[in-house]
């Protein structure tokens, strides 16, 4: 019994202290502070002992923003479009379609340098990269004319080639292949043929069906740079077992087996691409020499002047999180931090910028690692505010727009880019092209032009939700409170809201801290 005694109490003296000390911690303004520690008095013993200052934990579900290089960020932001943009893969096609084989000067590249290279890459592949005559006009050609368009693709590979390894080692094929997206796609997830082949590997939506690549009004597959990988590995190891060739397995991949089975037929039974190449498709016959140019300057790249820089984001870098429920990517980007264009570049599959939530389908979201953890983390959290944001919104009967009209959208209190873009069907990027938009930024009252995506886009009722009265509301921040948790305190506020209405750059709060809730 004395011994129950005596720990209750010590329990109660121990909570006493603890009790004091917090308090001291909190009431700071009379103490003194030298490097970090804040200094007490003691009535025990008149010593002064050092205690740990306490401090403020940051918002766990963003990541911390300081203020930026101007220059740097406008490089960032270009990076950004060029990731997007497919201006590139109309680049790389025409130049498939156009070429002549004509003879180029590049006195920078002897014939017999040329050769010698050739033939190391031939002995180490199982193409056939023999030198001849059309094939040096081609390589010549592309350094000579495109030395601009080829380090830009040089950059882009650095980010996708390694997973296209990984596919293609899975399923025992060349690693060469990689080279083909660069022909096919430019490597551009999204890009998108005259007649309708989609993706990094170009598939046609019969095809792609075929070899297991989703098509739905939310999702295409075709643009999923891994599912897609593993589709064109299993297409290109069937089209080898038929022909037993690779390079009439390239050509057969681009214009089909129909066609190069007629080449053959045309040229008397030649099974030599070269030599049945004259009886292919224009854009055929200019296929493979393409594809082998590609690959002599991608293997020489340094060799012929050009860097080999580490990707802006490296594949390794992200990860994957099956989602549980609906979410939008400018959801995920308000509560990540992670740019929406990035977000779009790292999950290009999402037609409309939704991930849907289907039951026995595997949708992910793919996200730099150094967010993965902050995500999960707070999984319940974001899963409620994007449920939340969705039960807000109106549901009238579809607004129908004709695919080549224009509307003049209002900016309202609470608008992004991202959540406008989803309005009408439309990307972020495209809205910043058609009104000339460098930054993200938005001002209410601002006119935006948009060109809606397509006749049967449904747009929801504009009518704002008004977060406040119009005088205003001040908020004390409390001990453990974060920027997105009061966000949610207040319908139609975002975190970027509070930041510009009280003129906060970084994520930190403090104790004590008044916050307007307010535009005014």
């Amino acid at each position: 019994m004395a011994f129950r005694i005596f720990i209750f109490m010590f329990f109660v003296s121990f909570t006493s202290a603890f009790s004091q000390t917090k308090g001291a911690v909190v009431e700071e303004k009379d103490d003194v502070v030298k490097n970090n520690v804040l200094l007490k008095d003691s009535l025990v013993d008149g010593k002064k002992p050092a205690v740990t200052k306490v401090l403020f934990q940051n918002d766990s579900l963003l990541i911390q923003k300081f203020e930026d290089n101007f220059l740097a960020a406008g490089v960032d932001e270009k990076w950004l479009e060029e990731l997007y943009s497919n201006s590139l893969y109309d680049t790389v096609y025409n130049s498939v379609t156009e070429i002549d084989f004509e003879e180029v000067e590049y006195p920078e590249l002897p014939t017999d340098t040329l050769k010698a290279r050739l033939a190391l890459l031939n002995a180490k592949t199982p193409f056939n990269v023999e030198y001849n005559p059309s094939l040096e006009s081609v390589i010549k050609s592309y350094l000579k004319n495109r030395r601009e368009l080829l380090q830009r693709l040089i950059n882009l590979s650095a980010f996708y080639f390694p997973m296209f390894e990984r596919e293609l080692d899975n399923y025992n094929l060349p690693l060469e292949i990689k080279y083909l997206a660069v022909v096919e796609s430019a490597l551009k997830p999204r890009a998108k043929s005259r007649v309708g082949a989609t993706g990094l590997w170009q598939f046609m939506f019969s095809t792609g069906k075929m070899y297991g690549l989703d098509v739905s009004s939310y999702v295409d597959e075709r643009s999923d740079p891994i599912k897609s990988t593993e589709a064109a590995a299993k297409y290109l190891s069937k089209l080898y077992e038929i022909f037993g060739d690779w390079d009439l397995a390239l050509a057969a991949y681009n214009s089909g087996p129909g066609n190069v089975t007629k080449a053959i037929r045309r040229s008397g039974g030649y099974q030599n691409y070269w030599n049945i190449r004259h009886n292919l498709p224009r854009e055929t016959a200019g296929y493979l020499p393409a594809f082998l140019a590609n690959m002599y300057i991608f293997e020489y790249a340094e060799e012929h002047g050009f860097t080999k820089p580490r990707p802006e984001v490296a594949y390794f870098e992200t990860d994957t999180i099956r989602v549980k429920q609906m979410i939008t990517l400018d959801q995920v980007a308000e509560v990540t931090g992670v740019a929406i264009e990035e977000l779009q570049f790292l999950n290009p599959s999402y037609k409309l910028d939704i991930i849907p939530f289907i039951k026995d389908e595997n949708y992910t979201l793919r996200l730099p690692r150094t967010v993965i953890g902050d995500f999960v983390t707070n999984e319940e959290q974001i899963y409620a505010f994007a449920k939340t944001e969705f039960d807000k919104r109106e549901k009238p009967l579809p607004q129908f727009f004709e695919a080549d009209s224009k509307t003049v959208y209002k900016v309202r209190s609470g608008d992004f880019l991202g959540k406008i873009a989803r309005k009408y069907g439309v990307r972020v990027s495209q809205i910043k092209q058609w009104n000339g938009l460098r930054s993200n930024d938005l001002k209410i009252g601002q006119r935006l032009t948009i060109y809606p995506r397509n006749p049967h886009v449904a747009v929801a009722n504009s009518t704002p939700t008004k977060a406040v009265t119009s005088n205003g509301t001040t908020y004390v921040v409390k001990s453990g409170d974060t920027l997105w948790g009061i966000s949610q305190k207040f319908p139609g506020v975002s975190v970027q809201n509070i930041k510009d209405w009280n003129g906060i750059r970084s994520n930190t709060l403090k104790p004590g801290m008044k916050l307007k809730i307010s535009k005014g």
